[in-house]
């Protein structure tokens, strides 16, 4: 037996369904049983061009639910904030209201060129680890589209699809965080001139031949490609230290190109044989908050774990500067192996892992990853080399004071939000 409920989608005036963005309305509804009393809450997503089975007809939605009990009866109630749908008090679509999502829907078609190269299975895993419907992944690039259209008008960035899920995807499709994500991506560029101007791979030769950072060839069991750094090869008096930086961030963005490393993330094994007290001086916490501000808050990659193997003493120092600005998530993340490789494997599998750490793949080669950055000169030059027509005051940077304020306002409607499961 099926029941059909006709939903209405009406205007509310409580403040926390007020925090919701007008490019999401939020519905909840609560089925159960009368003898169990069970509750189930479920919520949805849909943005301004929702289509069946969510029909916008005027102020209803239609919600069909397949009864498999003679004793299930559904009751829904649905909450919304969908003012760019609904016109307040009678709740009838507005001509201008038409015409805006007329307007919006040509512009979908226009970045509609994203083809999904995901297998199967990392579909599921994206369905299930970062709440990726595919069904509704071009909508989700369109809704942040629309965001940064409206509130950074001026932001210099790509809207294409592609590029925009890399950030859904590392925010596990939250807009209002996905987008401060893309806008911190930005601002970092803005704020770190050492480390962002001419960016290219040719710019950092030297780190490259000197080996400080490397992608093993190899995935692990999970899909996840392991980053080799090794600090103890850099010489301090031949450059300075943020070129170190400016070859991790080329090898991320290169990384990150790839949709499996987007759902998958990356491990990073750094290897301190070799570090001293000539290279912990040039560390310290400004550089420290600079660059792990970048790897956590200003770039779309899952770093699922880092390892740290022959850490010296003086290592010691050096993750007491770090920690304080790592979060709880992330230094819960960080394994400390000393010289013993045995837990090393337990981590990372020894037949991905080169001679060097007790691993069964060869020698450690660096060159074919030197070659694969060395192949994308172009595209970087594209990327980070070109004057933006509009100056500095393109770059938007990180969110103002206000704009922060009004996310953490949202907290506690997230930490409701979390707590449901998509419907659909």
């Amino acid at each position: 037996m099926s029941l059909t409920h006709r939903v209405a989608l009406y205007w509310t005036s409580l403040p926390l369904l007020r925090k919701v963005s007008s490019y999401t309305a939020v519905a909840i509804s609560s089925a159960f049983t009368e003898e169990a009393g069970h509750f189930l809450l479920a919520n949805r997503r849909i943005n301004r061009a929702v289509q069946p089975p969510y029909c916008l007809k005027l102020p209803s939605i239609i919600v069909s639910t397949q009864n498999r009990q003679s004793d299930f009866k559904v009751l829904c109630w649905v909450a919304g904030v969908f003012d760019c749908l609904m016109a307040e008090g009678n709740g009838v679509l507005g001509r201008e209201t038409l015409e805006e999502t007329e307007s919006e829907n040509k512009v979908v078609s226009k970045h509609q060129s994203y083809v999904c190269s995901l297998a199967p299975e990392l579909v599921a895993k994206a369905r299930e680890e970062l709440q990726e419907k595919p069904e509704w992944r071009l909508r989700d690039a369109q809704a942040l589209r629309d965001m940064i259209r409206k509130d950074y008008p001026n932001l210099p960035t790509c809207v294409d699809d592609a590029f925009l899920l890399r950030f859904l995807r590392a925010r596990k499709f939250d807009y209002d965080k996905a987008l401060q994500l893309l806008v911190n991506y930005h601002g970092c560029r803005r704020s770190w001139p050492e480390v962002f101007n001419n960016l290219k791979p040719s710019a950092i030769q030297a780190v490259l031949d000197s080996g400080f950072v490397t992608v093993l060839p190899l995935s692990d069991t999970k899909g996840q490609q392991i980053v080799c750094i090794r600090p103890g090869k850099w010489v301090p008096s031949t450059y300075p230290l943020t070129e170190n930086i400016r070859a991790i961030y080329l090898t991320l963005e290169k990384l990150i190109q790839s949709e499996e490393t987007q759902v998958n993330g990356i491990v990073i094994l750094a290897d301190y044989s070799g570090v001293g007290l000539s290279h912990a001086s040039h560390f310290g916490p400004f550089l420290a908050k600079k660059t792990i501000g970048i790897l956590q808050d200003g770039f779309p990659i899952r770093i699922k774990a880092v390892n740290i193997i022959n850490e010296p003493i003086i290592f010691k120092g050096i993750f007491a500067i770090l920690k304080p600005f790592l979060k709880e998530k992330i230094a819960n993340r960080f394994f400390l192996h000393g010289s013993d490789l045995n837990s090393l494997h337990r981590n990372i599998p020894r037949d991905i892992l080169p001679s060097l750490y007790g691993g069964t793949a060869g020698v450690l080669d660096i060159s074919t990853w030197n070659e694969t950055l060395l192949a994308s000169e172009n595209e970087f030059i594209a990327q980070f080399c070109q004057p933006s027509p509009l100056g500095d005051a393109s770059v938007c940077g990180l969110l103002s004071e206000s704009e922060i304020s009004e996310v953490q306002c949202e907290d506690a409607l997230r930490g409701v939000k979390s707590q449901l499961y998509y419907c659909y």
